[in-house]
């Protein structure tokens, strides 16, 4: 159900935003653990390091991808906050033309290039055809990730974080089931993994079409929303590439990284995909509440308080500082029992490698918990210079982590890169988030009561047929002093409408 984020105590809408967030997350992991459960133990280890050989490849295009739908639905979420109708649904119109432009882009020059690509990271040629065959189905495919997720991430903006939930959790059952079927009963292999997970999402962006169109009015784009404007176009992609870029600045370090592990064996690259599953599951709690924390500001800049953005980044961090300690105590002591479910009990170079790696990244998880917080608030300010530069720091601490660190001390020196990197990231991201700190405490606050105003009506009739009459009270706009780098989204007169849908 949408909810508003603009009112109520800071870290409590915060944290129920983000459980569904992070339910979702798990879900998502633990599909991506059970479909590494099947592939190692009917495919064989080597099949697992197959998989594995593709994730930073996959990474640096699907999280282009991924980055890209998430910045489009910060104007939508801005719009929401802002009780502004009209720009909300042209924010949705502009953000689903160029989604749609990606997708095509991404499906047809993927698999042309993922034998090239693979090829030039060095892959064990004993991995290349498996390799291959994962990444070209994972690109074609790649539209219904990327609409998956632009739909879910505009549900999300206007305060609804169940539903995606929902939808992600039928998608990461459908997707087990198919694994199963497609690799141990159809034989398919490891493409058989990959067609499991593009069939999944497909239905899934399905399902999420039909629930727009039933339930949710707001989002309902009409004819002449669709007449979008260079400017709607340049604001979309001014917050929509840096965060593309970031997470393929990213991936470029994560192919860095594999590239010394491939130079390493299959058993390294088969123990850093292990590794790797386990602490994508532990992150995704840390990561719920960074999304949680951008569209909490986003919502709040739209509305005109930054008194709570301040308060509610403090109050974020400390709820990611707590969780992160807790994570990083089970991954250290429960950390190589879980990936003998991956490898079995005849692999122990491999579970000991992947643990090495559990207990180097649960060790410093309470700086990945502040760096997710900070960038998010950042992001969600429209403030995407410095997280995007953060990448550029991954990036090069990464290399040096894979490279150096890696010549000195093999499998540790390359484990050592991600943490190199978070610490890195943060150090950039801390003075920033101070900066927008000072910066908010100087803007004046919209008074409680425009905040309390009922903003866009959100869920319509269960039948769905649309509102014939959408009346929505917007506050008293509040000018703000000119600040530096903090772009305000422009606020909508107090009016009346009654118009019916084309």
């Amino acid at each position: 159900m949408a909810t508003t984020l603009i009112t109520g105590r800071p870290w409590r809408v915060i944290l129920v935003f983000s459980v569904p967030l992070l339910i979702g997350n798990v879900v998502q992991q633990l599909y991506q653990f059970v479909d590494a459960v099947v592939v190692g133990r009917h495919l064989g280890v080597n099949s697992l390091a197959a998989v594995g050989a593709t994730g930073s490849l996959i990474f640096l295009v699907i999280g282009f991808a991924w980055g890209l739908a998430s910045g489009f639905a910060i104007p939508t979420a801005q719009a929401f906050g802002a009780s502004d109708a009209a720009r909300l649904r042209r924010s949705v119109a502009t953000g689903s033309v160029l989604t749609a432009i990606t997708s095509l882009i991404l499906t047809v020059l993927g698999p042309l290039v993922a034998e090239p690509l693979l090829v030039l990271l060095q892959t064990p040629p004993e991995l290349l055809a498996e390799a291959t065959a994962f990444t070209q189905v994972t690109f074609i495919g790649g539209s219904t990730i990327m609409f998956f997720n632009y739909l879910a991430a505009i549900i999300r903006a206007i305060g609804d974080s169940t539903t995606p939930l929902v939808f992600l959790t039928i998608s990461c059952a459908l997707n087990v089931a198919f694994v199963i079927v497609m690799v141990g009963v159809l034989e398919w292999g490891v493409a058989g993994a990959a067609w499991a997970t593009v069939v999944a999402q497909a239905i899934s962006v399905l399902l999420c079409l039909l629930y727009v169109w039933r339930r949710l009015p707001v989002l309902h784009v009409r004819r002449a929303d669709w007449r979008i404007t260079r400017a709607d176009v340049a604001e979309h992609l001014r917050l929509g590439l840096p965060m593309g870029f970031q997470a393929s600045i990213i991936a470029i370090g994560a192919l860095i990284v594999q590239v010394a592990l491939n130079t390493l064996g299959a058993e390294a690259v088969a123990a850093y995909t292990a590794a790797s599953r386990v602490d994508s599951l532990s992150s995704a709690f840390l990561a719920s509440l960074g999304l949680a924390a951008s569209m909490y500001a986003a919502q709040n800049l739209g509305a005109r308080r930054p008194d709570r953005i301040r308060r509610g980044t403090i109050q974020a961090v400390w709820l990611a500082v707590i969780v992160a300690v807790t994570l990083g105590v089970i991954m250290i002591t429960l950390g190589a029992p879980v990936v003998r479910l991956f490898v079995g009990d005849d692999a122990e170079d491999v579970v000991a490698m992947a643990h090495l790696m559990l207990i180097i990244n649960g060790s410093t998880y309470v700086v990945l918990a502040v760096l997710f917080v900070l960038r998010g608030v950042l992001q969600g300010l429209g403030r995407v210079l410095v997280p995007t530069i953060t990448g550029v720091i991954e990036l090069v601490a990464r290399a040096v982590g894979a490279i150096v660190l890696g010549a000195v001390w093999d499998f540790a020196g390359v484990a050592m890169s991600n943490p190199l990197a978070w610490v890195g990231a943060v150090a950039l991201l801390t003075p920033a988030y101070v900066s927008a700190h000072r910066a908010l405490a100087k803007m004046p606050v919209a008074p409680l009561e425009a905040t309390l105003t009922t903003p866009i009506p959100v869920i319509g009739p269960a039948d769905g047929s649309m509102v014939v009459d959408t009346v929505f009270t917007a506050p008293v706009p509040v000018v703000a002093p000119r600040l530096s780098r903090l772009r305000l989204p422009r606020r909508t007169p107090h009016r009346s409408t009654s118009r019916r849908p084309r």
